[in-house]
């Protein structure tokens, strides 16, 4: 291949299209080196066409809560559209592994594609818990073992984020506007671009990142830097005075209408006209005039109380004036609690005083690197904050990094498989599955009722019903069980992928926003809570019991004391 052909190939790869589909990152070749040279040793020993099952599942919720949110399906679905090594990838993967690798075997990369592999998933956005499924990917062996990494990099950090993401829409409360303002602190451009999409569908409102509102449909946000506000030194920086009335019907010199609101305030708000910082004031005075329908001061750059919401006021109220409304003010330091509440003091004294009523009513945006126990800390100490705009804690899961999902093998050509550890948690569930949702009556805010647990049986098994009662055993613990008669009962898996097709269409990332949020109500609140959440119960049915524990003792050795 030419340099030139090659590097117009990897200039591809990262790009994107206005429908906010991959078109090369996530490919084959984006794997770990051992899945490779497994697939070698399979395909020299025969052993690559096996039928082999790999569950893809985690262990353990994040951020010491007991719920997560299953994202990245979708991402998964185009990347099986797209699986196949290119013929660069071919030559790339030729200089890589030893030169004894035959020949042929690189012939065989090369026509693999996913006509044979089957996965069947949960719905995206649903909550999900340890050890049941999220997808289970069936086909030849060498094949889906090739996709393990790039599955469990897409789904990942895509549930971990989407999970903190919900977390801090749990924090603030349903009526918040929450904001994702995390690119700059994100994990490289994909990251970006990731977190803004899942943090949309674990309930953020809008994004600060303008491609990610591009790509995917999300609301974007934002408002001005303090660079803008130290740009400006006097009201002389403005080249023009005017701004045009919203009707029309009139051009005004808008820095006159700001200097005689400036007057009218003084006394009213206790501040003096002379320690206002005029450059400040230039600031907003520019920033309204190209925004008069959308102003959004950030005001703490100098002073909140002396000089920024004075100079907010003044140019708010002017552009009152003259038909327009500013949207309200940004704060990004300081004792958010004390300068909200007394932020809201004020424009209630400008609404009062003038009588405008929607003056007091003015949205307040923090966005002074909160993170959840923030949001808990100020609901606790009383603010008047409707927006938080939040970044770093969001977008790095900072809380905790990982979420550690797995994939595993546990079929064979129909013969099951178990890993064991030392470590319980650590063991697999052998053989192929189906998990099912059970509810029980009606709750207070579902119109379903509450979950209950989830149940896995193996695919032979009667599928369990309504109002019978279902044994719901504990997969290693013994004494761990419960009957359950459930109200309604959901199948949590489906198929997605069958033989090379798509067979399920894909919601929207505004529909799977719309799921997460409504299966998040069906979860008790107990299950919810910050402090010491319950945990939710995962169960096997007797029969899934047994197998597993028969086929533990048959394959772990026999001690033998001497």
């Amino acid at each position: 291949m030419s340099a030139a052909v090659e590097t117009m190939d990897m200039h591809n790869d990262v790009q994107y299209n206005g429908n906010g589909e991959r078109n090369g990152v996530i490919r084959a070749l984006l794997t770990d080196l051992y899945q490779i040279t497994m697939a070698y040793a399979y395909w020299r020993s025969g052993k690559m066409n096996s039928v082999a099952t790999f569950d893809l599942y985690f262990r353990k919720n994040p951020f010491s809560g007991e719920f997560t949110i299953f994202a990245g399906l979708e991402e998964c679905m185009k990347f099986l559209e797209n699986f196949h090594f290119t013929s660069c990838d071919i030559e790339y993967l030729k200089s890589v592994l030893p030169s004894s690798t035959e020949p042929e075997f690189f012939d065989y990369l090369a026509n693999l594609t996913t006509n044979d592999v089957t996965v069947h998933a949960i719905e995206e956005g649903t909550i999900v818990f340890p050890k049941v499924p999220l997808l289970i990917v069936e086909g030849p062996l060498a094949i889906v073992q090739l996709m393990e990494t790039p599955l469990l990099n897409l789904v990942n950090y895509a549930s971990l984020v989407a999970t903190n993401a919900m977390r801090f829409r749990l924090a603030a409360g349903p009526n918040k506007q929450l904001l994702e303002f995390g690119l700059r602190r994100a994990q490289g451009p994909d990251g970006g671009l990731s977190a803004s999409r899942y943090c949309y569908l674990g309930g953020f409102d809008g994004t600060s990142n303008v491609l990610a509102g591009k790509m995917f449909g999300i609301p974007v946000r934002g408002t001005h830097a303090h660079a803008f506000v130290t740009s400006f030194a006097t009201l002389s920086d403005i080249k023009d005075r005017t701004l045009k009335q919203k009707d029309g019907s009139r051009v005004v010199d808008f820095i006159d209408v700001c200097s005689k609101w400036c007057s009218k305030l003084a006394p009213v708000l206790g501040f003096l006209t002379d320690q206002v910082n005029e450059g400040e004031l230039a600031a907003f005075v520019t920033y309204a005039q190209a925004f008069p329908n959308g102003l959004v001061a950030l005001i703490d750059t100098y002073d909140v109380i002396r000089t920024g919401l004075p100079n907010f006021c003044i140019v708010a109220m002017a552009l009152h004036e003259l038909g327009y409304r500013a949207i309200g003010i940004r704060l990004d330091s300081g004792d958010l609690s004390y300068l909200s509440t007394t932020v809201r003091q004020t424009f209630k004294l400008v609404a009062d005083t003038f009588n405008v009523p929607f003056f007091e009513k003015l949205m307040i945006v923090a966005s002074n690197d909160i993170n959840e126990e923030t949001i808990h800390s100020l609901n606790q100490q009383g603010h008047e904050i409707d927006s938080f705009g939040i970044g770093t804690h969001l977008v790095t899961c900072q809380k905790q990094p990982a979420l550690g999902c797995v994939f595993k093998l546990v079929d064979i050509d129909g013969k099951p498989r178990i890993k064991l550890s030392e470590d319980v948690e650590k063991v697999t569930l052998p053989g192929k599955k189906i998990a099912y949702r059970l509810y029980g009556n009606k709750g207070p805010d579902s119109s379903t009722g509450n979950a209950l647990v989830d149940l896995i049986k193996k695919p032979e098994e009667q599928p369990p019903h309504v109002n019978e009662r279902t044994l719901c055993r504990h997969p290693f613990q013994e004494s761990k069980r419960a009957y359950v008669m459930p109200a309604k009962v959901e199948k949590l898996h489906k198929v997605f992928w069958d033989h090379g097709k798509l067979v399920q269409p894909l919601p929207s990332l505004s529909e799977m926003r719309m799921k997460a949020m409504e299966s998040l109500k069906t979860i008790r609140q107990d299950h919810k809570r910050t402090l010491n959440p319950t945990p939710y119960k995962v169960s096997v049915s007797s029969n899934l019991y047994t197998f597993i524990h028969e086929l533990w003792l048959e394959s772990a050795p026999i001690g033998e004391l001497s």
